[in-house]
């Protein structure tokens, strides 16, 4: 039980890799705080931990709705020791085809939203002096660059840039600032791709697989964990092998 009597709280929460984190965070004895805007999918997903669960509806790029956020864990469990910025989605076009809101909505949710969320939870560990673990979801396709997602691939190599900084920031207060690049992880979002896109990217991966939320969520938990103590502005990648 690596993070017993811990509060974490969730963004995107509701699906894919933003559930399989809290409910391996859950398993391991966190209380969660589970964040999505999808009201009706954070019922749904709140039914499947086996924890003390809150849920809250968030635009992670609104000020307001993030301090709501982070003040649910603390009016509700007294604590905030764990923060993952994990919510985001896609909307993939070459840059001739791109629409300035594409670009300006993608890098809002990503990029804004981890910095929301990080200067919010920062400002309540530093407060409350808890020595907690902010973890940002990048992607692999913030270190290489993808065609068709220069808005994306601009968002996640965005929040590298914010957490090394953030991490020498808060180093000094022991919250730890870490994020992890995820490559190719079954969700909904691939299972929806064609199959000759699917063989394609399969033949890239040295492990000859894609990856599967649970493999991303137990990152997460040993960057939350005090298992990963001495670790801050690290940039951990969960790609079987793909563009290492």
């Amino acid at each position: 039980m690596l993070l017993q009597n811990k509060t974490s709280v969730v963004t995107g929460g509701a699906r894919g890799i933003g559930l399989a984190t809290a409910q391996e965070l859950a398993a391991h004895g966190s209380n969660i705080v589970l964040a999505d805007l999808d009201a009706a999918a954070l019922g749904r997903a709140a039914e499947t931990l086996q924890t003390n669960v809150v849920t809250v509806v968030c635009d992670v790029t609104s000020p307001g709705d993030v301090d709501v956020l982070v003040a649910a864990a603390v009016d509700s469990f007294g604590s905030l020791d764990v923060m993952v910025n994990n919510a985001g989605f896609t909307r993939d076009a070459t840059m001739r085809k791109m629409t300035e809101s594409d670009f300006d909505d993608v890098v809002s949710v990503h990029l804004k939203g981890a910095w929301l969320g990080t200067r919010a939870a920062a400002d309540v560990m530093r407060r409350l002096g808890t020595a907690g673990s902010i973890i940002n979801v990048s992607s692999i396709s913030g270190k290489v660059g993808m065609p068709g997602q220069t808005n994306y691939s601009a968002a996640k190599a965005g929040i590298v840039g914010l957490t090394k900084a953030a991490a020498k920031e808060l180093g000094f207060a022991g919250i730890r600032v870490n994020a992890i690049q995820p490559g190719i992880i079954r969700t909904d979002l691939v299972e929806g791709l064609r199959p000759e896109i699917l063989d394609q990217k399969l033949s890239e991966i040295p492990l000859a697989r894609f990856g599967e939320p649970g493999e991303v969520a137990s990152v997460v938990l040993f960057l939350a964990s005090g298992m990963s103590s001495y670790m801050t502005g690290t940039v951990l990648e969960i790609t079987g092998g793909r563009h290492a």
